[in-house]
């Protein structure tokens, strides 16, 4: 393997954003990156001379990417600051990997955790060592405690990382590490217990003078008394749980009915997510936006706000789309945000990375939400804009040093977005998680500005044990519309073949004109679709676009399929027909189009509805990507399936449509086949994602109501509501609690 240790030439005081190109391991096949970089020779912290860095030591960043600004010594590592030994990190995945990556960096040894169906993830090949901690189930694995703290003696791990989610805000498991002499690469246990509980953080944030919702500050006992203090405070209601995080355990209450429900479906599912159904209940502020400030504190009393991430594009309370620094907010509001962030970490000795989330209205009021005592997830675009290394940061406040930087220090250089790229089908609410193995998968991390946190491979499967987040894809510019744009090119550039994802609706977001003149807020999806997502709409010209693309695509692969590799030994003559044009039938959206093609080299002259384009391309058709030019305009499209019949399913703007392309004969002969009829679905209820029954609300004979809930299916966590879609009686019932479904398996039929 060539080295790729090649120094760098930068600017004095040039800052490299946390990015890399992907360095493939020999041994491993993966994501990877060298170990240590030399010591920085800086005479005074924080600020690194030219050609200090390294550029395989930053994680996944394009090799042709390099901003100029300053240069913060966290993006590189310092030998001679010893940390720790050996780090067990207690996380799967994406987030797993990641603080694998700054370890390496670090020279630090890692431990990776993983339950019998991880056991060939991806983070479990990048550690030095793995443990099976139980099987797939979460309670009996990444959440087991014993078995995690059995691994942290038997391999002699010196600290743990938690990452997010799991075991990060759980007082009782850093309690345990603490009794073996083990450090949890986080805060202390007060601060967890005091930020983790919402009903706390809120007398705390109180105390503290930061800006607060009003709500009932104790613990809701029932769904009686939920409805007597949502009344009181006055609908709209949140209720929500006081141990909870990540969007599970939420619930938006417009009603005494739908408080009922709120307080039923969230107390499940915060005793299902963090062992904790206890929940509060406050005032729902319509249409704000989610701005949230990343904190930094350590062991001396010292804390710096790292600016602001805006979060406000969400399904189900739960972030889809981030970005840093917020088109929002003005440099006094910022400065307000996060003074009063600081204040609330220092009110609780805070020491380590963490996020105190705002809620912000039109007039820029800002009210506290939550802190979330741990890494976030979208924390990539802060190390893009500030250049630190938030992972780096934890471990060395962990290790009892002292932050490097002071408030002055922490700039905003350019402009960062991330996309969470789901294993979800985005046209059923938004997103309905999608289970099933990544035949093909290929990240855009060759185009410039572009990091991918993932932790999958080809080959990877998407259970319904855990989440079904994909990776987190980000681009860096120097302002938002780079930035943008460069977001916009590596989802056309995404490869993600075997299950259902995202990209359409994340496209589609990037590039909606009120998310880009920046007027959002957290019922962005919902306002801009309120019939529910439908794809991208084509415009006359990007469908004309679209259908010269695909009748060329269709012409160069009956050309190649005509094609008889000759090897000189040929014992039949071959006659090659001339074909001077293309007659072809297109239908898309059950409209049919006549679209004429001829071709001259690598380009198509087509005809469609009487306009005339010309299509060139190298037209490679074994390439999962296929750049075209369409009349001078450069598009990326994925030929996802070409059957014998005419069926093409192509990925185009993002999104995937499905076209139907026969020659002219064969269109009229067409018009002969029968069409299959329609499954009646008004007396059936199918699941609409693969998961697990929890509850089952109806036997057969029963009579049910339009509306009203058959059954719940848990799926990654959070709890459905099934409903029957029309007035009957229940004929029979195919499932049972505990059962593990499919997508599309039949749940309950009606007479």
């Amino acid at each position: 393997m060539n080295s790729l240790l090649t120094s760098v030439p930068i600017s004095p005081g040039a800052i490299l954003p946390l990015f890399s190109h992907q360095v493939v391991s020999d041994a491993l096949g993966l994501h990877g990156l060298q170990h240590a970089r030399p010591p920085c020779p800086s005479p005074s912290p924080g600020v690194c001379p030219s050609s200090c860095l390294l550029l395989e030591h930053v994680p996944h960043y394009s090799r042709r990417y390099l901003v100029a600004s300053r240069t913060l010594c966290s993006a590189g590592y310092d030998s001679n600051e010893k940390t720790f030994d050996k780090i067990l990190i207690a996380n799967r995945g994406e987030i797993a990997c990641r603080v694998i990556k700054t370890c390496k960096k670090m020279g630090i040894k890692t431990v990776a955790i993983h339950s019998d169906v991880d056991a060939s993830s991806v983070h479990v090949k990048m550690a030095d060592e793995a443990v099976c901690v139980g099987p797939a189930p979460t309670s009996k694995s990444y959440l087991n405690m014993d078995a995690i703290m059995d691994a942290v003696r038997n391999t002699r791990a010196q600290a743990v990382h938690p990452g997010y989610g799991f075991l990060s805000e759980n007082k009782e498991f850093a309690k345990c590490l603490a009794a073996e002499d083990v450090i949890f690469i986080g805060p202390d246990t007060h601060a967890i217990q005091a930020m983790g509980d919402k009903i706390e953080s809120k007398l705390l944030a109180k105390k503290a003078k930061v800006n607060t919702i009003p709500g009932f500050d104790g613990v809701v006992k029932d769904a009686d008394e939920a409805v007597r203090i949502a009344r009181e405070i006055g609908y709209p209601v949140m209720i929500k749980a006081s141990a909870g995080g990540g969007g599970k355990g939420m619930r938006i209450a417009w009603d005494d009915e739908e408080t009922r429900d709120g307080f039923r479906f969230s107390s499940q599912e915060a005793a299902s997510s963090f062992g904790d159904d206890r929940l509060l209940i406050e005032k729902f502020i319509d249409n704000p936006r989610h701005i949230e400030i990343q904190v930094l504190g350590d062991k001396h009393g010292n804390a710096l706000w790292l600016n602001e991430r805006e979060c406000s594009i969400q399904r189900r309370n739960q972030k889809v789309v981030e970005e840093a620094p917020s088109i929002f907010l003005d440099s006094e509001t910022r400065r307000a945000m996060g003074e009063q962030a600081v204040a609330l970490a220092k009110a609780v000795n805070y020491s380590s990375a963490g996020t105190v989330e705002f809620l912000v209205d039109s007039k820029k009021n800002f009210y506290f939400l939550e802190m979330n005592t741990r890494l976030q997830v979208e924390h990539p675009v802060t190390e893009c804009i500030t250049g630190l290394d938030l992972v780096q940061e934890m471990i060395r406040v962990a290790k009892g040093y002292p932050l490097r930087h002071k408030q002055a220090d922490i700039p905003i250089n350019g402009w960062a977005v991330e996309c969470r790229v789901y294993a979800e089908d985005p046209y059923k609410s938004f997103g309905l998680p999608s289970v099933g193995r990544l035949s093909q998968y290929e990240e855009p991390i060759r185009l410039p500005g572009v990091r991918v946190d993932s932790g999958i491979q080809p080959g990877s499967d998407i259970s319904i044990y855990y989440d079904p987040m994909i990776s987190k894809l980000i681009t860096y510019g120097s302002d938002r519309t780079e930035a943008l744009k460069r977001m916009e090119d590596a989802l056309d550039n995404y490869v993600i073949r075997g299950v259902t994802h995202n990209i359409a609706l994340l496209r589609e977001v990037i590039i909606n004109s009120r998310f880009i003149e920046g007027n959002i807020n957290t019922k962005f999806l919902s306002d801009v679709y309120p019939d529910g997502f439908k794809g991208h709409q084509l415009t006359e010209t990007e469908r004309n676009q679209f259908l010269a693309v695909a009748s060329s695509l269709f012409v160069a692969s009956q050309l190649r399929a005509q094609h008889f590799q000759d090897h000189g030994n040929s014992r039949v003559p071959i006659v090659k027909p001339q074909v001077a044009s293309w007659e072809l039938s297109v239908k898309l959206h059950d409209e049919i189009h006549t679209v004429i093609a001829s071709k001259s080299g690598p380009t198509f002259s087509v005809e469609v509805d009487g306009s005339k384009l010309n299509v060139t391309s190298t037209w490679n058709l074994a390439s999962p990507l296929l750049s075209v030019n369409v009349d001078g305009t450069q598009r990326t499209i994925q030929c996802l399936s070409r059957e014998a019949g005419g069926n093409m399913s192509i990925q185009f703007l993002g999104t995937v449509y499905k076209v139907r392309i026969l020659t002219k004969l064969a269109a009229e002969l067409h018009k002969f086949m029968l069409e299959k009829a329609a499954e009646d679905t008004s007396s059936i209820l199918r699941s609409p994602m693969p998961g697990v029954v929890v509850a089952i609300s109806v036997k057969p004979g029963d009579l049910v109501a339009e509306g009203q809930e058959i059954c719940v299916i848990e799926a990654m966590k959070m709890q459905n509501s099934m409903t029957a879609g029309k007035t009957g009686k229940v004929k029979s019932v195919h499932c049972k609690a505990g059962d593990t479904v499919g997508e599309g398996d039949l749940l309950v039929e009606l007479e």
